[in-house]
């Protein structure tokens, strides 16, 4: 008969063997953040049973390497020191994050080079993968649990994951999410090894699209918007020019974006002409 020593330390160790085999066998401990797994969008012919399904958080995209956090364009972020105290010393992939429809707070939060101790207190780091992780998916969303379990800090999180039987259960979440605030759904399928660059496996799905464009001019506005801005002439990566005119708070009319700048807008499908079409103003891209 074992004793409870014993069997207490063989639990001890059961509990701990994911992440040890994690962290000597299926997670490299320098990551480049700049290669990361991005996201397509959804297709309807796809059969979602075969994808994890989490909701898709409005944050910041961060990589921790074991030993720092970087925005997913490879640039540090200035977290204070208590808040990566005691992270595990494994490669992480997640969002920083507050909750739903305050991504502007959260941006003004993680992307200040000075730290404000006191906003961080509000932020969360939601774990969703593990770059250069060894086995499928499924595994990998394992053992995040583990290592989030296993460091014990208040504000990291393990993203959660759920299955969907059919097309149906898929569109009742996503429903939910959006009814609630939230932005949508990611769908990671299942047995997909971990990869970098825009990807199938992880999917998005969104009841809008949204994309970025460079501010080349302002358009004055008329009527009630006399003397403030009626709309932004802009122009995308692909040299798409057209005119924002929509989704504008009253201090954004007065202050605009500069020129130049680049901003983030919805929008509704594609005209004939290759524009964006009902294209909405959504936020100034900050610099990560």
């Amino acid at each position: 008969m074992q004793s409870p020593l014993v069997i207490s330390l063989i639990k001890y160790m059961k509990n701990i063997a994911p992440v040890v085999f994690l962290i000597l066998f299926g997670c490299s401990m320098t990551v480049n953040a700049q290669e990361v797994l991005l996201a397509k969008k959804w297709s309807t012919d796809l059969n979602p049973a075969n994808y994890w399904v989490s909701e898709k958080l409005d944050g910041v995209r961060a990589v921790w390497d074991g030993h720092a956090l970087y925005s997913k364009s490879g640039n540090p972020i200035h977290a204070p020191k208590w808040f990566t105290e005691g992270f595990p010393k494994v490669a992480l992939d997640g969002e920083l994050w507050i909750g739903r429809e305050k991504f502007e707070q959260v941006a003004a939060t993680v992307l200040d080079q000075r730290p404000n101790d006191a906003n961080w207190q509000q932020v969360g780091y939601h774990i969703f993968e593990l770059p250069e992780g060894a086995g499928d998916f499924t595994q990998r969303a394992q053992l995040i649990q583990s290592i989030v379990a296993n460091a014990a800090i208040a504000w990291l999180h393990a993203v959660p994951q759920f299955r969907v039987k059919n097309a149906h259960a898929l569109e009742k979440h996503f429903r939910e999410v959006v009814e609630g605030g939230g932005e949508g759904l990611m769908l990671h399928r299942a047995n997909a090894p971990y990869a970098t660059g825009r990807s199938d496996d992880l999917l998005k799905l969104k009841p809008f699209e949204d994309a970025e464009a460079v501010v080349i001019a302002h358009v004055a506005g008329h009527g009630k918007f006399e003397g403030m801005l009626g709309s932004l002439e802009v122009e995308t990566p692909a040299g798409v020019q057209f005119r924002v005119g929509s989704g504008f708070s009253d201090e954004v009319r007065l202050h605009p974006p500069v020129i130049g700048s680049v901003i983030t807008y919805r929008f509704t499908g594609i005209t004939a002409k290759g524009k964006p079409r009902f294209p909405r103003f959504l936020r100034v891209r900050r610099a990560e």
